[in-house]
């Protein structure tokens, strides 16, 4: 039986994070990011956890998933919400409980910090498989559409 494990993403993780980045941008957006941009983007986060935070899945010492989490204030609930980000689990490691790790993972550490009202993500619309892994873990529609404006472009 194989053993999970989550932590931190650190320094030396950059090139992974970077790939998956890539693939998972692909695979749901079919969107081709520009390497260097993406990988300044990902340095900046691992450099500053105020922009972003990264976990990485282990499955018995390897690499085998990763989210980022990222911080809205909401003066509503006066806390914030960690939005889920940048989600991506290696082909041979889907459906074998990598997300429910960092899931489980991330919203722990969201109810012992005690100012975080929950935890939010986006998912296309079309991917029916990844919004049934959300529900199943007690995620629930926000009936909330999308909507966004570029103030610059995409490769900048």
């Amino acid at each position: 039986m194989s053993h999970l494990t989550v932590r931190a993403a650190r320094a030396e993780d950059l090139d992974l994070l970077a790939l998956w980045a890539s693939a998972m941008a692909w695979e749901t957006e079919q969107k081709r990011l520009q390497p260097e941009v993406l990988r300044r983007g990902v340095a900046t986060a691992l450099a500053d956890p105020a922009l972003g935070r990264y976990f990485v899945c282990e499955r018995d010492g390897a690499p085998a998933g990763t989210l980022m989490l990222t911080t809205e204030w909401s003066d509503w609930r006066c806390g914030h919400w960690w939005w889920i980000q940048s989600v991506f689990v290696a082909p041979a490691h889907r459906r074998t409980g990598v997300y429910r790790a960092l899931h489980d993972h991330v919203l722990a550490l969201a109810k012992a910090r005690g100012d975080v009202y929950g935890l939010r993500l986006y998912v296309e619309k079309q991917n029916a498989a990844a919004q049934r892994t959300y529900q199943s873990l007690g995620m629930e529609d926000a009936g909330y559409l999308l909507f966004e404006v570029a103030a610059r472009p995409l490769d900048s």
